[in-house]
C-alpha cells in the first residue's frame, strides 16, 4: 500500500507545520511482505527516495491456535531490525508503521508488536480493515489521473481483500473481507497442484464471502475498477508475458490463466 501518498494528503492539509526537505518513512507489515518507503517533502509533495520490500510471509504461519509461530516472529523481527537501522535517525513524528490482517487475527499479536517496536525503534500500529481500505484508496487515488470517475479499488492481500468505492481523493464506501491469496493457497492448493476440483472449491468458498458485499459494490456504483496489490500485479505480469495487453486484466484473461494452470497442474 502506498502509505507515503496518505502522508502526502496529511501534509498538504498542514504543510506549514513541516519544513521543506523533511524526511518521512512509512512501514507496512503485510501478510505477504513487509515494506519500507522513505520520502522527502518537496514543495508540498513527497518525492520517493527509497523503497525496500522483504517477503516475510507471516500470513501462512498462524498455527491452529491462531498464534504466529516462533519462526514467523523471528523472520518479522529480523526484517524490522534492518528497516530500523535504515531510519534510526528519523523523527518519530515523521514515521508511521502499520500492521494489517495477519496481526489483526493473531492471538499473540501483543507479543509481536512489543518485539517489533523494540526492533524497529518506532511504534507499530495494528489498524482495522476499514482503516486499511481507506489508506489503500488514498494511495491509489494519487497514482491515477485526476478525474470525476467513480472508482472501485480492489486490494487482494495475503489474508484479506479490501473493496473501496470513491471519487477523486475521497473514499465513500469501504469493506475488508477475510479472504486472501496466502490463506486461499494454503487452504485449497496446499500440495501445490492445480486441479479443476480444487479451483471449483476455492471459487465457491470465495464467492460465498464476496456475496456479502450485496448490491453496494455492483457495477451501477462505479465506472472503472483498479487492482492494487502484489497479487493483481503478478497476474497482470504473467498475462503480459503471454501477449495480453499490459496493465489490464479481463474476465476472459482470468479464465484462460485458470485453464492453463489446470492444464499444467
Amino acid at each position: 500500500m502506498a502509505y507515503l501518498s496518505h502522508m502526502e494528503n496529511t501534509i498538504i492539509q498542514s504543510k506549514n507545520t513541516l519544513a521543506d526537505k523533511t524526511l518521512l518513512a512509512a512501514i507496512d507489515l503485510g501478510s505477504n511482505s513487509f515494506r519500507l518507503e522513505i520520502g522527502r517533502l518537496d514543495g508540498g509533495h513527497i518525492e520517493r527516495l527509497e523503497y525496500l520490500k522483504e517477503a516475510v510471509r507471516q500470513g501462512g504461519d498462524l498455527d491452529e491456535n491462531r498464534n504466529l509461530t516462533p519462526e514467523s516472529i523471528e523472520r518479522g523481527i529480523r526484517c524490522l531490525a534492518r528497516f530500523g537501522e535504515r531510519i534510526k535517525d528519523f523523527d518519530p513524528a515523521h514515521v508511521r508503521a502499520v500492521a494489517t490482517q495477519t496481526l489483526r487475527e493473531a492471538n499473540n499479536r501483543d507479543v509481536f508488536v512489543k518485539l517489533a517496536k523494540k526492533a524497529l525503534g518506532f511504534e507499530v500500529e495494528v489498524i482495522s480493515g476499514v482503516e486499511e481500505a481507506r489508506l489503500i484508496y488514498q494511495g491509489v487515488s494519487r497514482f491515477l489521473p485526476q478525474s470525476d470517475d467513480r472508482r472501485l479499488v480492489i486490494d487482494i492481500g495475503g489474508r484479506s481483500t479490501e473493496f473501496i468505492i470513491g471519487q477523486g481523493f475521497t473514499s465513500h464506501r469501504t469493506v475488508s473481507l477475510h479472504v486472501g491469496s496466502v490463506a486461499w493457497s494454503l487452504k485449497h492448493f496446499s500440495q501445490g497442484e492445480y486441479s479443476e476440483k480444487a479451483f471449483a472449491r476455492a471459487e465457491i468458498a470465495a464467492e460465498s464471502i464476496f456475496e456479502t458485499l450485496g448490491e453496494h459494490f455492483n457495477h451501477k456504483h462505479w465506472d472503472v475498477a483498479y487492482g492494487a496489490s502484489g497479487t493483481v500485479g503478478a497476474v497482470a505480469d504473467v498475462l503480459a508475458q503471454y501477449g495480453r495487453p499490459p496493465d489490464k486484466i479481463t474476465r476472459a484473461d482470468l479464465q484462460w490463466l485458470r485453464d492453463e494452470l489446470i492444464r499444467t497442474k
